[in-house]
Formats: structure tokens, sequence, C-alpha cells
């Protein structure tokens, strides 16, 4: 079978190709870096993503590419469809990258999303007030992601800076929401139509960027889970989405609203490559061939620990039971995501406690 393509080389392309690797499958990857964290387990081709002549060749000898970074121009996008299977599609990419055409395209789906507002340069912020109230936090509507982009404004005053430091970059406001915590899911949806989903996790950020992931989330009630899987298999079916799609939610009380779509794999399901019978790089692999998904199901309870900015001990990580190890070949530096610990527990929460006791981490 011919190699996967795959538009940008960190590690969940690293994680993409490794996956793929006992299936027989290789990748070839596509990466501005000299040196990205995948190129270690893949084919890499060294451009930057406007590079036309360099997309073509990069395409060519591939049925099907697919990507890990959602924020792709429209050139890479159109260069590479033009000669090879682009999976999720450019139109789901475009709708997710986008921070407003996404929540439009979440309520014309009739999905609550926290309310929200175009900012454009000549704005009347005092409306965004009337509108949303303070505070309110103001996102680029393009390229944000572990905390970038976006600044909770709790003041007129700080509003007005806020837009000022993030301009000329089109914006968006949003009203701050009380939650009771974060959620995710990833779902599969297969070439063939064929749909699988993982259980609901329980999210944490700080700054955010995701620090620590409960699987399955605990006291999650049917109902709640049920709701979270029908906006899943809504949304799946909507977009003609093909490949994993994870959706990050606010849950109210029994209710949920919708936070972002992450049209790929994604930090909060590297629970998975252990957890659950078939991971979520794997059934993302599956799902762009058009072979059958392997189950979502989890094989126990488990906490995922992101390792930022160092890494830690390899010796005391390796000591702890259950826990599983993976760094991903880039240099530290502070906030940075070098790699993530997975361990095995019955009761998450508390194993979660343990592990950033045991390594020195709050």
């Amino acid at each position: 079978m011919r190699p996967i393509g795959v538009l940008g080389g960190g590690q969940l392309a690293r994680m993409i190709a490794l996956a793929a690797h006992p299936l027989g499958l290789r990748c070839r990857v596509f990466d501005p870096s000299p040196c990205p964290p995948a190129s270690a387990v893949a084919e890499h081709m060294h451009a930057d993503f406007t590079d036309v002549d360099a997309l073509e060749r990069f395409t060519d000898g591939l049925d099907v590419v697919t990507f890990e970074i959602e924020h792709l121009a429209d050139i890479a996008l159109e260069t590479v469809a033009r000669t090879a299977e682009l999976r999720p599609s450019a139109g789901a990419i475009r709708i997710a990258r986008d921070r407003l055409i996404e929540k439009q395209f979440l309520r014309s789906q009739g999905i609550a999303t926290a309310p929200f507002l175009e900012i454009g340069p000549n704005s009347d912020l005092e409306a965004a007030v009337e509108g949303l109230g303070l505070p309110m936090v103001i996102k680029t509507r393009t390229e944000g992601y572990d905390g970038r982009g976006q600044i909770i404004a709790r003041s007129r005053q700080e509003l007005a800076s806020a837009v000022t430091a993030l301009a000329p970059r089109p914006l968006i406001a949003e009203g701050l929401i009380s939650f009771d915590r974060e959620l995710s899911v990833a779902a599969v949806r297969s070439a063939t139509g064929e749909f699988r989903v993982y259980p609901v996790v329980q999210n944490h950020h700080e700054n955010g960027i995701l620090q620590w992931t409960l699987a399955p989330a605990p006291n999650t009630s049917i109902a709640l889970a049920d709701r979270i899987n029908e906006i899943a298999r809504q949304l799946v079916v909507s977009l003609d989405y093909v490949g994993v799609l994870v959706i990050e939610l606010f849950q109210i009380g029994e209710q949920v609203a919708v936070n972002e779509l992450a049209p790929r794999v994604h930090n909060s399901g590297h629970w998975t490559i252990e957890g659950a019978e078939t991971c979520q790089f794997e059934n993302h692999v599956r799902a762009v061939l058009g072979l059958p998904l392997g189950s979502t199901t989890a094989t126990d309870g488990w906490v995922m620990f992101n390792l930022l900015g160092r890494a830690p001990d390899i010796r005391r990580v390796l000591e702890l039971p259950g826990a599983h190890l993976h760094l991903y070949g880039k240099s530290p530096r502070p906030g940075r995501r070098i790699g993530h610990i997975n361990c095995r527990a019955a009761q998450p929460d508390s194993a979660r406690a343990r592990l950033q006791s045991y390594l020195g981490v709050s």
C-alpha cells in the first residue's frame, strides 16, 4: 500500500506514523522545520506550506493525505486535493480553523456554544459589552492554541487594550460562561461511513494549555454521555467527516456547550495509546484509508499527564506501577509540550494527584 501523507511533522504526526507501522504502513510528512519529531519515524519533506512545487512533489505517489495541524493556507489544501484525497476534507478544516465560522456552524446545527460576537477594526466595543457583558474573552479567529491569541477582559479599559494588542488580526469576542468542568470526546468516522466514539474524558487546562486528562470522565451520567455522543455523530455526519474529530465542551449541570472542534487527533486522546483497545492514532489511519475501525472501549481508568518544559527523570517515571512514558524528541523549553505520561488506575483522579506529587509538579 502507498504511504499516507501527513501535513505537519510534529508529535501528532509522529504518533500517527508509529500507529501505522504495525499495520505495515508508512507515512510521509511535510513540515517546514528541518528536523520535526515525526522525521525520526517517517519520510520527511522539508518545505514551506505555501511552496506549491514542493507540495506537488510531496503528493506524488500518494493516494491519501491527512494532517496534524488545521492552520494551513488554502493554497496547501488546494494543491494537495488536486492529486490526492484530503481526509478530513478542506471544508471541515476551513470551518474548524476559524473560531467565528466554527461557532456559526455549531449554532446552525442547533448546538449550544458560549455567546459570541465578531470584533472588527471599527466595532463598537460598548455594544459588545452590552451584548456579552464583562468579563469576556477576546480571541484571534485563527491560529490560537495552547492559550495563544486570547486575552480575558474584565473591564472596558482591558477590553480596548486586548483588541489593540491582538489587532490587526480578525477577532471574536466570547462571553465567559460559568461551567462545572471541561470535557472532550474523540469521535472517528471512516471513509466508508463507519462511526465509533471514545469514552468522554475530563480535562484540566492552565493558561490555555492542557495539563491532564482523566479517562473516562468520572461521575458522568449516562444521559450526559449520550447527549455528547449524539453531538459527535451529528457533527461528523454534517461535515461528511473522515478521520478523528475531537469536540471540546463545557459541562453546565447536565447540559453542555461546545467550546471548540479539533479536526484531527488530539492531546486529550493520548490516553488511548495504552488505554483503549484501539488508539486514536490507529483508528485515524484506519479511517482515512477506509479500513474497518477498531474498538474504542477503554481498558480501565487512565490519567494522561502532559510534560511541559522539561523531561522528568525517566527512571522515576518507569518505577511507577501502570505508567507509560512518551517523549516526542523535542528539546526542552519553558511551556513546551515535550511528552506525556499515561498511567493506568482504577481511580484516575487519585492517580493524577499521586503522579503530580511524585514528579514534584503542580
